[in-house]
C-alpha cells in the first residue's frame, strides 16, 4: 500500500509525467489543460496524483474550461484533494484569463456586427452565475464611445432604469445604443420581459434621435440578436 501511494506523488514520476518539467522542455502548449491546472494546485492526494485530480475536475465540467470558470470556490472545494488554498489559486487563474481575454477584445472599438458586439462582451457576461445588462454607446460611425454595466440581478432577472440609460447617452453625446444582457441559464430565446425592456428603450432613444441598434441576449458560447432575428 505504502508503495502504491508513493508512486502517486510527482517526485516519482517519469521527467515527461512531471507537469513542470514538461513545460521547461517541451513548452506550455504542449501541455493539457488538466496538467496546467496540476502545475496550480501542486499535488493531489494520497489516493489520487495531480492530473487525475485535475482530470476529475474538468471532467465534471464537461472538460469544458469556460464551465469550470463558473464554479464557485465553495464549489471547488466539494471535491476530495482540494481546500480553501487550492479552490481559490484555481478560480483566480480562471479569472486572470478571462481578464486577459476582456483586454484582447477591447481592441474592437468599432462594431460592424452583431459578433463584433458579443466578442465585445462575452467576457463581461458570458460565464456569469447572475444576470447583468450592459449598454454599449455608439457614436455615428458605430464606434465605441463608452460601455457600462447598467444593473445587476440575481438568477431571474434584472431591473433596467430607462432613463438612466438615456441620461448616460446624452452625456456620452451617443447616436447609437446596443443593449445586451446574460442569460445563465444557457438558453437564448428571448423572453415577454426582454421584449418589453426592448421596446421601452428603443421609443425612449427614437424620442432623443438616438437608434436603438441590436439587443443581444448572451450565454456562454453564443447569442441572440434581436436585429439579426428581425424583432428589434
Amino acid at each position: 500500500m505504502q508503495e502504491k501511494q508513493n508512486s502517486l506523488s510527482i517526485k516519482n514520476w517519469a521527467d515527461d509525467d512531471k507537469p513542470r518539467e514538461k513545460m521547461l522542455q517541451k513548452g506550455r502548449l504542449a501541455l493539457s489543460d488538466a496538467e496546467l491546472i496540476a502545475i496550480l494546485i501542486g499535488s493531489g492526494s494520497k489516493k489520487e496524483s495531480a492530473v487525475e485530480l485535475s482530470k476529475r475536475i474538468l471532467s465534471s465540467a464537461g472538460n469544458n474550461l469556460n464551465e469550470l470558470g463558473r464554479l464557485s470556490i465553495k464549489q471547488l472545494m466539494g471535491f476530495k484533494g482540494i481546500g480553501e488554498a487550492k479552490a481559490i489559486t484555481i478560480a483566480a487563474a480562471l479569472e486572470f484569463g478571462r481578464r486577459r481575454r476582456g483586454e484582447e477584445v477591447q481592441k474592437v472599438t468599432k462594431i460592424t456586427s452583431s459578433k463584433d458586439a458579443f466578442e465585445l462582451l462575452q467576457p463581461l457576461m458570458g460565464e456569469l452565475p447572475h444576470e447583468e445588462f450592459w449598454i454599449l454607446y455608439l457614436n455615428n460611425s458605430n464606434k465605441v464611445l463608452h460601455r457600462e454595466q447598467l444593473s445587476k440581478g440575481g438568477m431571474t432577472g434584472t431591473l433596467v432604469d430607462v432613463r438612466l440609460v438615456m441620461k448616460h447617452a446624452l452625456e456620452h453625446s451617443a447616436v447609437g445604443l446596443i443593449l445586451a444582457h446574460n442569460h445563465p441559464s444557457g438558453t437564448l430565446k428571448p423572453s415577454r420581459s426582454d421584449k418589453e425592456i426592448t421596446k421601452k428603450l428603443k421609443t425612449a432613444s427614437g424620442a432623443l434621435d438616438i437608434k436603438t441598434l441590436d439587443h443581444l441576449i448572451i450565454a456562454q458560447n453564443s447569442y441572440f440578436s434581436f436585429a439579426d432575428e428581425g424583432i428589434l
